[in-house]
């Protein structure tokens, strides 16, 4: 399937300053296969090293971590010259060999010409126990799940996902049905490549159902094998309560509804734990939308996300029933999806601060604040075609700002500083935006 992050590879093998790569993401959003898919696609020669459970490269770099000892006993052990000018290293499961992710420091500093390229999950700053991280030493690349555009194209669909890159909204319109058709089939599946890759062979929405399950469940196993013990309950607790938070009307995240009594102090190791690992994405509230968004944030007040809307969908047990009426898997769980899905696709694009904003009297909130090209640009999803927007009307009589955009079912429309973008165009935001600001 096509990875759009294929091409930030190809960017960084052509940067003759490169750095060593590490990818980041969460478990199973496919980092082994893009890393051996661009090895197949990019050189002549690839080494995928495995380190876990890997005694013999365990012992190879528990020694001193001298560049030079480390490729010779890689070449006798793959039986293979690395020519650093067409061979690609790949470090996977790096973690579980914490002076392999050292060693990326020497790499850099002293034999730069080699191209090393390193994933594994729970690359969080927390589990680097044992052994130093390359502080500035490494590039980072994040991967997430299959955006919506990506899965456009996984299932056959991708002169749907030209339309949108060429932004031609008015033949979009035209189509506006089967887009519609399609996001719903992408809340329910997701972008995790298993469940996307299964359906493409399958078209079983109860076997995507499973895989989803099983993924849940690998990252219970995973809370188990990597967090300090002692956290164990409450990463389980608090990761197993995010649904509930986002089924309130309000949003923002309550630590009574862990449990009774419960304190953010009590729970800040493991949110970070979560964060770190790619579980979940948090979002937090600012007082003032001003530059920079940083500067605003309160600490205090923020939403949390999970990393993929369909294992969201698994762990609220949407019905395969919503799929085949109109709109209500869009306006189920209290919208809670529709919010899910537009992050989920901004995360998956570069450098963009995303925040939300509510006023003094919590009764309007706009779900997305961008800073973007000098700009602050609030962003009010809807659900349906319903364009009643109170709360981005009282945030534009109050900050007055340049654009703001509200993405809905309905098609794309300009007016008077507004955008109305459609759902399935919510990945063309950046280059809309700046096609705006620069008129």
């Amino acid at each position: 399937m096509q990875r759009f992050a294929l091409d930030k590879l190809k960017k960084w093998k052509e940067n003759k300053e490169k750095k060593p790569l590490i990818i980041r993401g969460a478990r199973q959003v496919g980092k082994t296969w893009i890393m051996k898919e661009f090895g197949k696609r990019c050189y002549e020669n690839m080494i995928y090293i495995n380190f876990d459970n890997n005694q013999l490269m365990t012992e190879l770099f528990s020694r001193d971590l001298d560049v030079s000892r480390i490729i010779k006993g890689l070449e006798l052990v793959y039986h293979t010259k690395i020519n650093p000018a067409n061979t690609l290293l790949v470090f996977d499961e790096v973690q579980e060999v914490p002076n392999a992710l050292s060693s990326l420091k020497y790499f850099y500093e002293n034999a730069p010409q080699y191209q090393i390229i390193a994933a594994g999950s729970l690359l969080g700053v927390a589990l680097h126990g044992g052994a130093s991280f390359p502080v500035g030493k490494v590039e980072f690349l994040d991967l997430y799940p299959l955006s919506f555009k990506e899965f456009l194209c996984a299932v056959g669909k991708e002169k749907l996902s030209e339309l949108l890159d060429e932004k031609d909204f008015q033949m979009a319109g035209i189509l506006r049905d089967e887009y519609i058709e399609l996001l719903k089939e992408y809340y329910y599946i997701g972008g995790m490549p298993e469940a996307v890759n299964d359906y493409i062979i399958n078209a079983d929405f109860i076997r995507v159902r499973e895989i989803q399950k099983q993924i849940l469940e690998a990252y219970e196993l995973d809370f188990s094998k990597h967090a300090p013990a002692n956290e164990i309950p409450r990463i389980r607790m608090l990761w197993n309560c995010i649904p509930a938070q986002l089924a309130k009307e309000n949003k923002k995240f309550i630590y009574g509804l862990i449990r009774s009594g419960a304190r953010a102090k009590e729970y800040e190791t493991a949110l970070l734990w979560l964060i770190d690992c790619g579980l979940v994405h948090k979002l937090s509230c600012i007082s003032k939308p001003y530059m920079p968004l940083k500067a605003y944030e309160d600490m205090k007040s923020f939403k949390l996300f999970v990393s993929d809307i369909g294992l969201l969908s698994c762990l609220t047990d949407l019905d395969t029933s919503t799929l085949i009426r109109r709109n209500d898997v869009f306006t189920e769980f209290k919208g809670s999806l529709t919010e899910q899905f537009v992050i989920q696709q901004l995360k998956t694009l570069d450098d963009l601060p995303i925040y939300y904003w509510t006023n003094k009297n919590g009764n309007a909130e706009i779900d997305f604040i961008l800073q973007i090209m000098g700009e602050i640009v609030p962003i009010e999803a809807k659900a349906s075609i319903n364009l009643k927007a109170k709360s981005l009307k009282t945030y534009r009589n109050m900050w007055n700002p340049k654009l703001s955009i509200r993405t809905s079912m309905a098609d794309y429309e300009e007016q008077d500083g507004l955008i109305n973008l459609p759902l399935y165009a919510i990945e063309e935001i950046k280059p809309i935006i700046d096609t705006f600001l620069t008129k």
